[in-house]
């Protein structure tokens, strides 16, 4: 079964952000920024996973609380500008 956009970014987060603490449960409509999982360096790394990763390019007005602040956020976001539906 291929790795999903949602399974690809839960993997970045857990990975960059949390240390590879898979125990730690990261639920896929949690707030990065409320929970202290991402702040703004972590941001700019988040958009440099997502535009490596998926080939999209993200402009200032991309970088938002509102496609960036949870799992199923971001992976919405990135269906909408790659044309695939977030699984």
């Amino acid at each position: 079964m291929a790795e999903t956009t949602k399974d690809k970014v839960r993997s970045f987060i857990i990975e960059n952000f949390l240390f590879g603490d898979t125990s730690y449960d990261l639920a896929e409509n949690a707030s990065l920024i409320e929970n202290d999982i991402i702040d703004s360096t972590a941001v700019l790394e988040l958009v440099a996973f997502i535009e490596d990763s998926f080939d999209i390019t993200m402009s200032d007005s991309d970088i938002v609380p509102a496609n960036l602040d949870s799992v199923a956020r971001i992976s919405a976001f990135i269906g909408s500008r790659t044309g695939t539906v977030a699984a």
